[in-house]
C-alpha cells in the first residue's frame, strides 16, 4: 500500500489536518519525511535528528509505543516547529509506531485541533500504521545508510 492510500485510510478513520510519515534510518540516526499532507511546509525528504525530544525517540522509535498529546501544551513539549504547527490549526497530536520485523521502521504523524483526538483513537492508529509497513521497509532499506566513522 502506498504512503498517500495510507493518508486516505487514516483521514477516513481518525482524521487528520496535518498528516505525515517519518521514516527511520537507524544507520543514520535520523528521522526521514517520506510523506506529506503539506508538502510545501513540511517537503517530503527533510530530515530530523535533534528536533524531537528525546524521551519521544525513546518512546516512539526505541520502546514503539504511541504518542497521544490531547492539547497544545503536549505538541510544544516534543516538537520544535510548535509554532508551525499551531498555525496550521493544530494542538493534538498522535504518533503511532510503524513496526516491521526488525524493529521500528517510522511513525505516523497525525496532528488535528486542539482536543480532536481522544486516548481510545490511539489503538486505531497503531492498526492503521501497520499499513505502511511495506512502503517504509523498502524505502529505509533503499536509503539508509551507516553514519561514516571518522578516522584520526
Amino acid at each position: 500500500m502506498r504512503l498517500s492510500e495510507v493518508e486516505e485510510r487514516v483521514r477516513r478513520d481518525v482524521g487528520a489536518r496535518l498528516f505525515t510519515v517519518l521514516a527511520w534510518l537507524p544507520g543514520r540516526r535520523v528521522l526521514h519525511r517520506a510523506h506529506s499532507s503539506h508538502p510545501e511546509q513540511y517537503p517530503v525528504g527533510g530530515e530530523k535528528s535533534v528536533e524531537v525530544a528525546a524521551d519521544w525517540l525513546e518512546r516512539c522509535i526505541v520502546a514503539r509505543e504511541p504518542y497521544f498529546g490531547p492539547d497544545e501544551a503536549s505538541v510544544r513539549e516534543v516538537f520544535a516547529d510548535h509554532r508551525l504547527i499551531a498555525e496550521l490549526g493544530c494542538g493534538s497530536v498522535i504518533n503511532a509506531p510503524v513496526v516491521g520485523p526488525s524493529g521500528a521502521l517510522g511513525v505516523l504523524n497525525l496532528l488535528d485541533a486542539p482536543g480532536a483526538y481522544q486516548r481510545s483513537q490511539v489503538t486505531r492508529v497503531e492498526e492503521l500504521a501497520s499499513l505502511a509497513v511495506p512502503a517504509l521497509s523498502e524505502l529505509v532499506h533503499r536509503i539508509d545508510e551507516p553514519e561514516e566513522e571518522s578516522t584520526p
